[in-house]
Order: structure tokens, then C-alpha cells, then sequence
């Protein structure tokens, strides 16, 4: 297995490049997320990679970051996705988007995503639901017990996302979930 790559890169053609390591020149297909961090032709480039073996072809996939590569793979272990399906949703969304859509069970951000309709979009959702815990989620607050339960009580209330995930960001560890509610509305009010 080919793990990583490091080599000078020869060719950018989205979402295809050509990297050169001591002679040989590897393909690779990446997501538009590493695509856009790319340096320019001729450079040094450092890719995280996952190669696919199929019958018919040896596919190889590149990742400006680990993260990116274990979403890939965890992608790749739902039924009925593929590595072309899987690289769309990591062009689509970045890893953190994808983690928070996850969290909030939020189908309409995977939706609008080429070639993610609605069923293959709840199917992602529920099976990575606690599988992506190792990416942090800036602004999210899963300490207090119960907290999908206050911020889903939030948004119910007309509160956004944003504001509900900074009150429970605010509260302390261990609350229930209507003593969290209470503390979070009485934060709310103040702000």
C-alpha cells in the first residue's frame, strides 16, 4: 500500500495530478479541498494517499491532510459509495463541514452536492454517525450530557446554529438537558 507521496509536482488537471517521485510519475486524483492548496508546478508537494485496487485499474487517491484521508476511508466503508462518490462529498464540503452536517444530522448540506441525492445523503449520515469524533468541530460544544438535545431545543426556538452552539459552549459539564436549556436560553437573553 502506498501511504504517502513526496516528489515534485509535474501536472495539475482537476481533479488529476502528476507527481514525480525520483523518476517515476505517480496519478493521483485528489478533492478540490486539497486541490486548492496545492503549490504551483514544479514544487515540492507532501500528499496523505489511499490506493483502490480494482480489477480493472489501480487508483490513486491524494490528501493535503490525514483527516481528509481517514473521512475518505471512512466514506469508502458505506455501501453503495465509491471513491468517486466519496471524493465528491470531501469537494464538496471540507471535513469539518462534513463532521458538523454529521453531528447535526443535517442531509440538505450533502444534498447539494453532485450526485448525492436524498436517500444516499441520510444513508451518509447514519452511518457516519459517530465515526468522525476525531475531528474537532469549531464552535460545537459536545460536553454537557444531552447536548444535541439543548441545541436541537434552540433551533426549535428560533435560535441559529451558531448562537445555540456558543450558549452550550458556555455551560458546564454534566448538566441535564433542561437545566441546560434554562442556562442556555438565560445566555441567550444577555447577549
Amino acid at each position: 500500500m502506498i501511504g504517502r507521496i513526496t516528489g515534485k509536482l509535474l501536472e495539475k488537471r482537476p481533479p488529476s495530478l502528476l507527481v514525480d517521485v525520483q523518476g517515476v510519475g505517480y496519478e493521483l486524483d485528489v478533492p478540490m479541498s486539497t486541490f486548492y492548496q496545492l503549490p504551483v508546478i514544479g514544487s515540492q508537494v507532501t500528499l496523505h494517499t489511499h490506493l483502490v485496487v480494482r480489477e480493472d485499474a489501480h487508483l490513486l487517491f491524494g490528501f493535503a491532510t490525514e483527516q481528509e484521508r481517514v473521512a475518505f476511508r471512512q466514506l469508502l466503508k458505506i455501501s453503495g459509495v465509491g471513491a468517486r462518490i466519496a471524493l465528491s462529498v470531501l469537494s464538496g464540503l471540507s471535513v469539518t463541514d462534513l463532521a458538523q452536517a454529521v453531528t447535526h444530522q443535517d442531509s440538505g448540506r450533502l444534498t447539494k452536492i453532485p450526485g448525492i441525492g436524498k436517500k444516499t445523503a441520510e444513508r451518509l449520515l447514519l452511518e457516519l454517525r459517530g465515526k468522525l469524533e476525531m475531528i474537532s468541530i469549531p464552535g460545537a460544544a459536545p460536553s454537557v450530557s444531552g447536548s444535541q438535545d439543548v441545541l436541537n431545543a434552540l433551533l426549535a426556538l428560533g435560535y441559529n446554529e451558531r448562537e445555540a452552539n456558543w450558549a452550550i459552549g458556555q455551560l458546564s459539564d454534566g448538566l441535564p438537558v433542561a437545566d441546560g436549556i434554562r442556562q442556555a436560553l438565560k445566555l441567550l437573553s444577555k447577549a
